[in-house]
This record gives structure tokens, sequence and C-alpha cells, in this order.
């Protein structure tokens, strides 16, 4: 019980003191989820709405295949990626492996799924008289979907929120192609494992609160914005 109560102490002066390794290693973190979510969004919404409201052969084999890579182990989106980008591999004369871009370009593999996955049930959840009354009123494609989208908003910040989650609490992806190099590629999951493979605990315990504290703070932040636009409704 001491060493518990003792490690927690540590880990809770660790970040009053704003530890430098701790910083560098949220930042790092905080960095790569944001830009993998930020794109994963970018490609996510559109082609969920445009799954959503096309009807083409071989629609619900797509929809198949997206909800099976929703249980895509890390690790192996991880030895995938490894094989492009590796020296030996198809992109290995680009250099990228151990860096940044290797884990955004994993974490953007993994979530790519979830928030088109999201988006798809968002906008099938609507009344279909959304679309066909901005399509009476004369709006074209491109209008037409952000009426959809500004309807189905709180579900979709949801999904991108639920995707920002799940790579800031990855581990597979960060350990295989960043390589946890200090000050670079190490992460919150990763600097974790490392620290309590050598029995140094206190920092694992930080780097959790941490985490757990900034999980904690974008879901209140989703539900406020929830919230607040329902209660505008």
């Amino acid at each position: 019980m001491n060493f518990l109560t003792d490690s927690f102490l540590s880990a809770i002066l660790l970040i009053w003191t704003l530890n430098h390794d701790l910083l560098v290693i949220v930042g790092v973190s905080l960095k790569v989820s944001s830009i993998s979510t930020f794109i994963a969004a970018i490609m996510g919404v559109p082609s969920g709405f445009l799954i959503a409201f096309s009807e083409f052969r071989g629609k619900r084999l797509v929809i198949t295949l997206l909800n099976t890579l929703l249980a895509l182990p890390t690790v192996v989106i991880g030895l995938l990626v490894y094989t492009f980008i590796s020296r030996r591999g198809v992109f290995g004369a680009y250099d990228i492996l151990y860096t940044q871009k290797a884990i955004i370009i994993g974490q953007v593999i993994l979530i790519v799924p979830i928030v088109t996955t999201l988006t798809i049930s968002a906008v099938s959840r609507l009344d279909d008289r959304y679309r066909k009354a901005a399509l009476t009123l004369g709006a074209n494609l491109r209008q037409t979907a952000w009426v959809i989208i500004r309807e189905a908003r709180f579900a979709i910040t949801a999904a991108v929120v639920m995707a920002f989650g799940r790579v800031i609490a990855e581990v597979g992806i960060s350990m295989m192609l960043g390589g946890n190099a200090k000050g670079f590629t190490r992460t919150m999951t990763t600097a974790m494992a490392l620290e309590y493979d050598k029995g140094e605990f206190v920092l694992s315990v930080a780097l959790g609160l941490v985490l757990l504290s900034v999980s904690f703070i974008v879901n209140i932040f989703c539900n406020y914005f929830q919230g607040k636009g329902r209660g505008n409704n």
C-alpha cells in the first residue's frame, strides 16, 4: 500500500512541477494524435457521407469491410506499414521509418474506418426529408451534403472524439513505427511500457494520469458542445 501511495504522490509531484521529460512525451503524443485525427476526419467524414447516400454495386461489402477493420489489431497495421516504409520496402527511399510521420500514417489507417463507419451510421439515421427538401429548394450536391452533415454534426463530433481517444491510447503502432526514440517518437503509451519494463513506476503513473485527464477533458468538451447544440435547437 505504501508503494502505491508513494508512486501516486510522486507522480502528482512530477506533474505539478511540469517535469521536462513528461512534457516532451505528452507533447509528442498530442501532436501525432491530433494530426492523425484531423487527417482521418478529412478523409472519413466525406467518405462516410458518399457511401451512405450513394447506391453502387458492392455497397454492403464495403460497409462490411469497414466494420471488419474496426477490430484490426494495431500490431497488424504496424507490421503492414513497416513492410512498405522499411529500407527494403516500396517507400523505403523516403526514410520515414521511426519518425513521427510513420506513426501518423499508421494511426490514420487505424482510425479512418472508425470515422467513416460512424459517419455512415450518423447520416443514415437522419430523416431523408432533409435531403429531399434541400434538393427541392435547388441545392447542389455540396450544399445538400452541408445540410445533412450539419444535422448530424453531434454524432460526427462524437466519432472524431472516439477516433482521437483510440489513437492517443494505442501502443502497437507507435512502438513499431516510431521506435520509442526519446524526445522524438516516444509517446505516453510507449513511455509507460518502457518505464514499466525498467521498474520505474513514477513516470508511468504520471503519464497514465495525464492520459486519463486528456481523455476526460476531450469528452467533457464533446458533451458540452453536444448539449449546447441541442439546447439551441
